[in-house]
């Protein structure tokens, strides 16, 4: 029995020190509580007891510092330059700034938060349940979403603030981006560079024609190979195998064949100062998305109620990812600079329709273009990608999560105007307000992409038609096409009805496709996820490409079927009283918006 005790005792010590979050339960802390009057109890004056007790105060500081400090939902953001001191703290004038002593500072910002990550925080049973009440359950990972959209406000807002600028001056803003963007890219800070990326794809900014093409062509180069490592194509293979070949290296130097300037880039960085070992920061939003997909897809008990450890065992070995990253963040040691973070909170941060009001003055509408609550039309689009840089598949990219449709959902929206095509970030939407709007959906790394119920914000949008070829060929110059970097795909359904679509949307949900299932499972999948009752035999499955469709046999291995060169979307459609061929006609892809839920 004694031994039996001192086990218990060694459990409850393990478990306070490697997981104390499990006992934080705010504002009261009641199992914390629980646990001190029982160590009252029955171990009075133990280390037990002193270690709850300490636990117990450490948490009541906490909770009294989180309810001052500044975690702002986006729309919150302005900083006045009155309010710091009185003076104005601006002692940096962009564009006119060392761009790598930028890039450090944002480093700095990024790795605090990073370290302080709590890991199980973005289990997706956590953060795809957040909402106003519970937002302390997940405030470490939402600490670290606040800053990278804080980052991407402050590029639009540098970018827009000064409509009177010339295209030239203006490109200059966006050139010191870009080269701030590329020194992230050595010193490894993937979250800050994808928020830089963001904002300069967001509407406001990147529908600036006349700024873009004023833009030397090696920026856009460089901009193009730095926007192509956050490519979707094959569930984020170009991110994913940076994080493992740089996760715990030193020092960045991992290029593709065709990117020649940033194989420019690191030359002149080895050649100026060595091999100076870096940390590694990576975009949080990859994993988010990964833990809620497999919390959405496999259920918590298999038979008989038991714990489903197959599960479990997937969802460790993504926070173990987090946890090996966090330990390589200390490598960095970058001093403070206390002028650049006057700078960075004295920015003014404009809402969504000014900032989009601000480019309609900075450049008025294209003819043809259609006004604020209207789609643009292909005359529009088609210009657009005449003139700016290809950038492979440009999705919607935003850092919250992808949960069931009974879940609330909380994501920033830089892109809420209706002629948007990229990365979204919906600061105007708070927690309460994302509810179950089953057409919701949200993150970045494998299927992105969302609106709100009454919104018609694009999200996970394909590529449009008319730049499709151009942009899976880019995309592809990154890795091969059958790469296969996980045992499971995030695939795309819609189902096909006689009923016209509305106002161009198309409705997708997120199917978690594993390496052993056949069609007829994941019909009966994807008609759960549809809300489809009947007979998985009386549809069919096709993945939809760019020219055609590919019809899945009843027999095939879905996962070693699908052609992974393009975007996974598939269409359902009940089965015609004579069977198709395997390979159907040309059907349209959908070129106006796509809304994706999961």
């Amino acid at each position: 029995m004694e031994q039996h005790r001192k086990t218990l005792v060694l459990a409850l010590h393990v478990w306070l020190d490697s997981y104390p979050e499990d006992f934080r339960n705010s504002p009261t802390h009641p199992t914390l509580h629980q646990l001190l009057y029982f160590c009252q109890q029955h171990l009075p004056e133990s280390e037990l007891e002193v270690k709850v007790r300490h636990r117990l105060e450490r948490f009541n500081r906490e909770d009294q510092l989180l309810d001052t400090c500044m975690m702002y939902p986006g729309h919150s953001l302005k900083i006045h330059p009155a309010a710091v001191n009185g003076n104005s703290p601006q002692q940096y004038l962009f564009p006119d700034v060392p761009e790598r002593h930028f890039a450090e500072q944002l480093t700095r910002m990024d790795m605090e938060l990073f370290k302080k990550l709590i890991p199980h925080q973005c289990l997706g049973a956590i953060w795809s349940r957040r909402d106003k009440n519970r937002s302390h359950e997940a405030a470490t990972v939402l600490a670290t979403v606040n800053q990278f959209n804080a980052v991407s406000f402050r590029v639009i807002s540098t970018v827009l603030m000064e409509p009177d600028l010339r295209p030239s001056e203006r490109a200059r803003v966006i050139s010191t981006w870009i080269d701030i963007a590329q020194e992230l890219r050595v010193l490894k800070n993937f979250s800050s560079l994808k928020a830089i990326i963001s904002g300069l794809q967001s509407n406001p900014v990147y529908r600036l024609q006349k700024t873009w093409q004023a833009l030397p062509k090696e920026k856009v180069e460089l901009f193009e190979e730095l926007a192509r490592i956050f490519s979707e194509d094959n569930n984020q293979w170009a991110q994913r195998e940076l994080l493992m070949r740089e996760g715990t290296a030193k020092f960045a130097d991992t290029v593709g064949e065709n990117d020649k300037q940033l194989q420019k880039v690191f030359q002149r960085q080895h050649n100026n100062s060595g091999n100076i070992s870096h940390g590694t920061i990576p975009y949080l939003g990859t994993f988010l998305t990964d833990l809620t997909m497999i919390d959405t897809a496999i259920p918590d008990t298999v038979a008989d109620g038991l714990i489903n450890f197959d599960k479990r065992r997937k969802e460790f070995e993504v926070l173990a990812q987090i946890k090996l990253l966090q330990g390589a963040a200390n490598a960095y040691h970058l001093p403070e600079d206390l002028a650049f973070d006057r700078w960075f909170d004295s920015i003014l941060v404009p809402d969504d329709r000014e900032a989009y009001m601000l480019s309609c003055q900075i450049e008025a509408p294209v003819s043809g273009q259609g006004t604020l609550g209207h789609g643009m039309t292909g005359t529009a689009r088609e210009l657009r990608h005449k003139k700016r840089p290809v950038l492979g598949h440009r999705k919607n990219d935003s850092i919250a999560s992808t949960s069931s449709s009974s879940s609330s959902q909380f994501y920033y929206d830089l892109d809420s105007l209706p002629s948007s095509r990229h990365n979204s970030l919906d600061r105007k939407a708070s927690p309460s307000q994302m509810s179950s709007s089953s057409s919701t959906s949200s993150l970045p790394s494998l299927d992105v992409s969302m609106s709100s119920g009454n919104t018609n914000t694009s999200a996970g949008n394909h590529s449009n038609s008319t730049s499709n070829k151009s942009q899976v060929s880019s995309a592809q110059a990154l890795h091969p096409a059958q790469q296969k970097s996980h045992d499971f795909y995030i695939i795309r359904v819609t189902l096909e009805t006689s009923s016209v679509e509305t106002d161009g949307i198309v409705l997708y949900k997120s199917i978690m496709l594993s390496n052993n299932e056949r069609t007829p499972q994941v019909i009966r999948n994807s008609m759960l996820k549809l809300g489809l009752e009947g007979n998985p035999e009386t549809y069919t499955l096709a993945q939809v490409l760019p020219d055609r469709e590919m019809l899945l046999p009843p027999s095939a291995n879905v996962y070693y079927a699908v052609n992974t060169a393009f975007n996974l979307n598939f269409i359902l459609r009940p089965k015609k009283t004579k069977e198709t061929e395997p390979v159907a006609p040309n059907r349209a892809k959908p070129t106006k918006k796509s809304s994706t839920g999961t």
